[in-house]
């Protein structure tokens, strides 16, 4: 069980939050979704601002948002894909702003799909769901860990349970 408590100060950027859109429905209008697939922009509730855009090229101008959170959307992207917009995220993150990441370890994808459960704990709400990819190639706690680092990110918080891990990190001004 995730659970989540308004603990964000500012604006937020959800990368891939269409579909269930936890961070907006926790954060509502201080939260700006966005999603490369029109489908999962509507299928997300109201409450919030939601945009059709690519996470690695974000239409935003530089130091645009105090957080960035992405909540199970590295996995839906290849590695190239999750280091371009982690250097996104990074462009478009004040100094001193926060990124958040939950997601999972996967292994294989192919031929067999992954498919992780997901139950999350809102103040007011439970939400459960079910992510999964088919896709060639593996996601690690570690090497996302890795490419927040080489973002320049400084490690808040990074934790993993075996399957779920969430890294907490700030964009510095060191």
């Amino acid at each position: 069980m995730i659970t989540l408590k308004k603990e964000l100060n500012g604006n937020i950027l959800d990368i891939g939050g269409g579909g269930e859109g936890v961070i907006g429905q926790l954060y509502g209008n201080r939260v700006v979704a966005i999603d490369n697939c029109q489908e999962e922009l509507d299928d997300a509730p109201d409450g919030f601002k939601k945009l059709l855009m690519d996470a690695t090229d974000l239409r935003f101008p530089d130091e645009t948002f105090d957080n960035v959170t992405s909540f199970y959307t590295l996995m839906f992207m290849n590695e190239a894909d999750q280091r371009k917009a982690i250097g996104e995220v990074e462009r478009v993150l004040k100094t001193n702003g926060e990124l958040h990441i939950w997601d999972c370890n996967i292994d294989s994808a192919y031929p067999e799909p992954f498919c992780v459960d997901v139950d999350v704990l809102l103040p007011d709400r439970k939400i459960h769901t079910t992510y999964g990819v088919g896709k060639m190639g593996q996601q690690s706690f570690e090497s996302v860990l890795q490419m927040c680092k080489n973002a320049g990110f400084r490690m808040e918080t990074a934790e993993t349970n075996g399957v779920h891990f969430y890294i907490k990190c700030k964009k510095g001004a060191d």
